[in-house]
């Protein structure tokens, strides 16, 4: 550990809103905590730029493991982030939109003063379902597209095709069609009307019905997984759309493709990933932005990754 306590800082969503038996951010907070780290909490919104300072309006937060009566704050104040903090984790959820790539911008320009995880112009760099495309080798056959020509010609050719957002997060707005192509065209023109980027479309993975598993890496290094199966009457197996988890070690097909990526994660300042894989062998995320699964991997593998997260960390610095 370092000598003197670290000042954190957590950009993230209100500390109201979080559920605390799953939450990675929580658990990030407890563990900071424990080291006797000074914690302080802002929205991203309260984040501003003058004359070269980069400032927030935080509260200093403490934190216990005890539903609905989980965190205290004090009083807001406006900190230079520059020279106020040691450290600050990006851990707001997505969509990844422009206000997120704004918010990380500003932040890369704290670079040589405070410490900013994940690294924010890395992972300006690397959407979710954008950086995935660097290890394609490992993906199901994907289309990235608009229009509706292409969509029909990777239908026709795939079968059952799932639709989903490029820019998504949670299991949020992801649809199956079925070999029959029924409201595809509608639902590719409901795309293009809410949405202004392209969207990704995939083949049906009937192995999701035997779990989507998240592995979690740190500083490039795989440090647990779990396997989330879908809820009942569902196909998605988010944790967040009613799926639960189990334990799960990795298979050879997944322990190659950590291996593939890891320096990268590593050189890029992505220190906490988690990356989903189908079926033990389809990879169909990279998740930078905001990783989640920590607690679940911990409760049924026995390990701290509060621990491993912050002693990395602390590495960096």
């Amino acid at each position: 550990m370092t000598t003197n306590p670290l000042r954190v800082a957590f950009q993230m969503d209100p500390m109201n809103s979080i559920n605390i038996a799953g939450d990675s951010s929580f658990a990030l907070m407890l563990a900071a905590q424990s080291r006797g780290y000074e914690l302080w909490h802002y929205d991203v919104r309260s984040i501003a730029w003058l004359d070269g300072k980069i400032t927030a309006y935080a509260a200093p937060v403490t934190v216990q493991q005890v539903e609905g009566d989980h965190f205290e704050l004090g009083d807001y104040r406006q900190l230079d982030l520059a020279e106020d903090i040691d450290v600050i984790l990006m851990r707001q959820d997505p969509p990844f939109h422009l206000g997120y790539i704004t918010a990380a911008l500003l932040l890369d320009r704290l670079k040589g003063k405070t410490l900013v995880l994940n690294d924010p112009k890395e992972v300006v760099n690397a959407p979710e379902k954008m950086f995935v495309l660097d290890y394609a080798q490992f993906m199901p056959p994907t289309l990235i597209a608009l229009h509706i020509d292409d969509v029909r010609a990777f239908h026709e050719q795939h079968g059952r095709i799932v639709v989903k957002p490029l820019h998504g997060n949670g299991g949020k707005a992801i649809f199956r069609i079925e070999e029959d192509g029924t409201n595809l065209s509608a639902l590719t023109e409901m795309f293009g009307q809410i949405w202004h980027e392209p969207f990704m479309v995939q083949p049906f993975l009937p192995e999701v019905a035997e779990g989507d598993k998240r592995i979690v890496l740190v500083d490039g290094e795989v440090t647990g997984a779990i396997n989330r199966k879908p809820g009942k009457g569902e196909f998605r197996s988010n944790l967040a759309q009613g799926g639960y988890a189990e334990p799960a070690g990795l298979t050879p097909r997944e322990e190659e493709i950590c291996a593939a990526m890891g320096p990268e994660l590593k050189r890029r300042g992505l220190l906490f990933v988690g990356i989903d894989v189908i079926g033990g062998k389809w990879l169909t995320e990279i998740n930078v932005t905001s990783p989640t699964g920590i607690v679940a991997i911990d409760k049924f593998n026995g390990t701290d990754h509060g621990t491993l997260i912050w002693d990395a960390i602390e590495k960096r610095l």
